[in-house]
């Protein structure tokens, strides 16, 4: 399979086929088989979802039906199971997510890159409330730990936790440096923030002759 359409896939197709390489399954069994093992912080889980990725797997010739049960009156469960070539793509698929950094695009990450929008001082408050937030992510990932702990679950199989809350605490770090630097104005930040406002404030309200206003970041450099 072409990394394009690997990539393109959500991590939920991957959980099917890890599920199905331990044994067959029908879609109701590997919903509450990845509730038991309290994945769904680390992987979306729906039954909408599901059954799209379920129909995706087999058009793509990864899982295919096992069997189809009935049982009395109840409605019929189709049972999965993993194919050679799903089994071939899914130890592709993992090597390359463990080896492969990928860029993922995070919200917070395109805010922070389009921050001058907003004035320093409201920024200031915003992370603020922030950073109350991320310390109750960070109480919650520790709650679930202890819940693991208490559940004499091995490690191997919480070890999405200490992933997230390592980056939590990255984030909380960083947007606690940031919020001191605002506030302080460390390197001129705030200065440099405040001007480059003031300059879109007056480039809105100020066309040159040619009716083109003049770009406030070149204003701004040419300053500096």
């Amino acid at each position: 399979m072409t990394d394009n359409k690997r990539t393109s896939r959500n991590p939920l197709a991957l959980a099917v086929l890890v599920l199905l390489y331990e044994r067959p399954m029908h879609p109701y069994e590997m919903a509450s088989t990845l509730r038991e093992r309290r994945k769904e912080s680390s992987i979306k889980l729906n039954y909408g979802s599901l059954y799209t990725v379920i129909e995706q797997l087999l058009r793509e010739k990864f899982i295919s039906v096992r069997a189809v049960l009935k049982e009395g009156r109840r409605p019929e469960k189709t049972v999965y199971e993993l194919t050679a070539t799903g089994k071939t793509e899914l130890i592709e698929w993992m090597r390359e997510l463990i080896s492969s950094p990928v860029k993922e695009y995070p919200q917070f990450e395109a805010a922070i890159s389009l921050l001058p929008v907003l004035a320093p001082e409201e920024v200031a408050n915003l992370l603020e409330i922030r950073l109350g937030l991320l310390s109750k992510t960070i109480e919650g990932i520790e709650q679930e730990t202890r819940a693991c702990r208490e559940m004499k679950l091995p490690r191997l199989f919480s070890l999405e936790n200490e992933y997230a809350k390592a980056l939590t605490l990255a984030e909380y770090s960083f947007t606690k440096d940031l919020l001191s630097d605002i506030r302080r104005d460390a390197g001129g930040l705030k200065t440099m923030w405040t001007d480059l406002r003031d300059q879109v404030r007056r480039s809105n309200t100020s066309v040159s002759s040619e009716g083109k206003a003049s770009s406030p970041a070149k204003q701004l450099r040419r300053k500096t």
